[in-house]
């Protein structure tokens, strides 16, 4: 296992799913936790269960938000941007609202938080955006959210290059569709539109992966984890798919 006492990671969206699955992740590992989001219950929920962990409200798409999220924090080593959102429309009834909104959250929110946490490095340092396997291919009727996640794949990139010389690495994380509590909402979405029964929706989801199942949270937090320990310095500016060969 990777040991990272002595270091604090700092993650976004660390109240459910993926978020909450790194904070534990992360604390097993012997981290400071510092989570963040824009709900206390959920965070409080996962905090509770280690004295590692503690919460941070923020709203990531406010610039202002983010810098008190660190100031709160004090020094992190690790920064994780991983609070997002998807919503689905087809692309011609697709609003400027729906479009802003995958924006603000799943591309400005990592650019904020990954830019403040680059700025409070003061050595060795890890920043990591969770992704998707959207920002790496297309699926339809996720228009907006798949062009944020394009975004925040280009921007990795860029950000690993002028890095490249410090102590730091830059790189996202791309999941396929994950058995979390957003993927809950994209199985009743199916139900909702199709008729389906759940399992038939979550089957639907799962046939993207050519393993047919379900990503698990403990997979891309694994994925961190070793982005984190020794033996991972050259690797930077990627956007490593965590996907069973869709990609």
């Amino acid at each position: 296992m990777t040991d990272l006492s002595g270091k604090q990671v700092l993650i976004t969206g660390g109240g459910t799913g993926v978020g909450a699955d790194m904070a534990r992740g992360f604390a097993a590992a012997g981290a400071r936790g510092v989570i963040a989001g824009r709900r206390s219950a959920p965070m409080e929920a996962v905090a509770d269960g280690s004295d590692q962990i503690r919460p941070v409200i923020c709203d990531v798409t406010d610039e202002t938000s983010v810098r008190s999220m660190f100031a709160a924090a004090g020094p992190c080593d690790v920064v994780i941007a991983n609070a997002g959102a998807a919503d689905t429309a087809p692309f011609g009834r697709t609003t400027l609202e729906q479009w802003n909104a995958m924006m603000a959250v799943n591309l400005t929110g990592v650019f904020l938080t990954l830019r403040e946490g680059l700025n409070q490095f003061t050595g060795w340092g890890r920043l990591i955006s969770v992704a998707s396997t959207a920002g790496l291919k297309g699926y339809g009727y996720v228009s907006a959210y798949t062009a944020a996640k394009h975004g925040v794949v280009g921007m990795t990139r860029a950000v690993a290059q002028e890095v490249a010389k410090k102590p730091v690495t830059v790189n996202a994380l791309c999941p396929g569709f994950l058995d979390t509590e957003m993927t809950d909402r994209s199985v009743a979405n199916i139900i909702d539109k199709t008729g389906m029964d759940e399992a038939a929706a979550r089957k639907e989801l799962a046939k993207h992966n050519p393993q047919k199942r379900l990503i698990q949270p403990s997979e891309v937090t694994a994925a961190a984890l070793w982005l984190c320990g020794p033996g991972s310095e050259g690797i930077n500016g990627q956007a490593l798919p965590i996907a069973g060969g869709e990609l």
